[in-house]
């Protein structure tokens, strides 16, 4: 990285990092999605009932390792910022620590609280029994779920991204074959999903871990980066706590949704905003791609001092954030029975009840792509308490919406709850960014004026 970031142009830093975290992401999701697939045609609507309401559980495990990944990624490329490879090696062996740590006090807790969590959102009947059996599979493999989350911002911020997305297509497409032979042929229904999705996870976070002891990692571990330091773990957390929040925030949001929807609606109600969600996910990964594909440049670049790169690189990575999100929503409301037919094609009562989630609760979707790179880029210059309080805010604004809303318009105010609050809370986190860039940039201008 050190060498190439003196001669590469914004743009070229830019993709390097970005095309392969896109494509990690979008991998990543893969999980998701093909999961969704698969148990929409093979288990039908109590089938995406179910996952749905499993969802803001398993989000736990997916905010914690994006913690430890982004908290730690962003502390390693500032240490090689800095050419300390002594440090940046401790914070990687520290966050490793951190996976196993949280992997075992998240397991412990759901063990505890975690079919409470299901009821809380209205499971019942089969999707009920399907929703538990899914989340018994996660709940004992805790630790292999946190590491696979964790594991591809470490490898990237080893300046490794095209490993990184390696083991991220390896994983997907394992998953893959592993839902098709555990749900379509042994017929091991929503926990043979589960089964696949850990098998393939628990096999990247082992990959990434044989990656950094050998001789291709540019930082490599030895037994001295796996000593406790406080302070390295606190700083990780802080960095990191961000993105907790914004999984916890997403995985509270789906399951007052999934609440709601049962109160004013049906389980097809639920089943529908499974699909539109998927749906949503897709662009949200690309958004997020395009964020933490920013983050080790942004954070090196803050490092190194150079505020004009580290404001260069955030513009674009708004702008093409923003394209990207204007048009998927053109597409999916041109198309909808065609992307909704991914999931459901016999269903009517379902599929009519999706095209109505699609227009209401999707059209100002690129919103949330912006408000992801506002998070991710105070957190890449060292400002975790400002990334935490943007994620926070994405949660307590939406909150008063979903309350007054559906008593005003029922069914169709629980689809529009989201959509308007990601219009309040943009207009806060945009304005903070810009305003953050901007007293950077002047006050390197003022630097660079005295002699």
């Amino acid at each position: 990285m050190e060498a190439m970031q003196q001669t590469e142009s914004i743009g070229r830093i830019f993709c390097r990092f970005t095309i392969p975290a896109v494509m990690a992401m979008l991998v990543n999701g893969l999980y998701q999605i093909v999961d969704g697939i698969f148990v929409g045609h093979y288990l039908g609507q109590d089938g995406l009932t179910a996952i749905n309401i499993a969802w803001p559980v398993i989000s736990i495990f997916i905010g914690t390792g994006l913690m430890i990944g982004m908290g730690a990624g962003s502390l390693i490329s500032k240490y090689r910022g800095m050419r300390d490879t002594t440090q940046a090696r401790a914070a990687l062996g520290n966050a490793i620590l951190l996976v196993v740590l949280t992997g075992l006090a998240v397991s412990a807790l759901l063990q505890v609280v975690g079919s409470q969590l299901l009821v809380l959102q209205g499971a019942a009947d089969q999707a009920g029994e399907f929703a538990t059996s899914y989340l018994q599979v996660f709940t004992g493999c805790s630790v292999l779920a946190v590491g696979a989350s964790a594991a591809p911002f470490l490898v990237r911020n080893d300046d490794s991204p095209k490993f990184a997305t390696s083991l991220m297509v390896f994983g997907a497409l394992m998953n893959t074959v592993l839902d098709y032979v555990f749900i379509g042929k042994l017929g091991w229904g929503l926990r043979g999903a589960a089964v696949a999705t850990v098998m393939a996870q628990g096999t990247v976070a082992l990959l990434a871990l044989s990656y950094f002891l050998s001789r291709y990692s540019a930082l490599g571990l030895s037994f001295r980066a796996f000593q406790i330091n406080p302070s390295k773990l606190l700083e990780i957390l802080k960095l990191g706590s961000s993105c907790l929040v914004m999984y916890l925030y997403t995985g509270m949001m789906v399951a007052l949704h999934n609440r709601l929807f049962m109160e004013y609606g049906s389980a097809t109600s639920v089943a529908a905003y499974a699909i539109v969600g998927y749906l949503m996910t897709l662009y949200y990964l690309l958004a997020e791609g395009i964020s933490e594909g920013m983050q080790p440049p942004v954070s090196y670049f803050h490092g190194e001092r150079a505020h004009h790169k580290v404001r260069q690189t955030v513009w674009l990575a708004c702008k093409v954030t923003t394209v990207i999100g204007i048009s998927w929503i053109a597409l999916l409301n041109l198309y909808p029975q065609a992307v909704i037919g991914w999931f459901n094609g016999d269903n009517t009562s379902l599929i009519s009840e999706a095209h109505k989630g699609i227009r209401l609760h999707l059209f100002s979707l690129f919103l949330d792509g912006l408000i992801v790179i506002s998070t991710v880029y105070f957190m890449s210059v060292g400002r975790g308490g400002m990334a935490f309080a943007i994620s926070l805010g994405n949660m307590l604004v939406q909150l008063p919406f979903l309350w007054l809303l559906p008593k005003w318009l029922g069914l169709e105010g629980v689809w529009l709850a989201m959509p308007l609050s990601n219009i309040v809370l943009a207009v806060f986190a945009l304005g903070a960014m810009w305003k953050s860039l901007s007293r950077a940039s002047d006050q390197q201008h003022l630097a660079s004026a005295i002699p």
